[in-house]
């Protein structure tokens, strides 16, 4: 299973959500990097997504992008081969 990353706030409720949704998929770990304690990753999440919302979601190499994105990716059943490429 490929690296899931998450950027992420400590109060988001759609990364809550966001994470439920990827363990009720199997994914085991989700490397979270938590742009609220550090200014840099904001930055960084920014520059590397042209999004200033959380989550965004990394599925190995491929930005997933938000909630809705993931929601709408695995309802088009794009999400398991995603998470099996490995």
């Amino acid at each position: 299973m490929p690296v899931v990353k998450m950027y992420t706030t400590a109060v988001c409720p759609y990364c809550i959500r966001a994470k439920q949704m990827l363990k009720s998929k199997g994914v085991e770990q989700i490397e979270e990097i938590r742009i609220d304690t550090d200014p840099g990753a904001r930055t960084h999440m920014m520059e590397i997504t042209g999004r200033r919302t959380v989550p965004q979601i990394f599925i190995g190499d491929t930005h997933v992008g938000g909630y809705d994105d993931l929601v709408a990716l695995d309802a088009r059943s794009g999400l398991m081969p995603l998470l099996g490429a490995a």
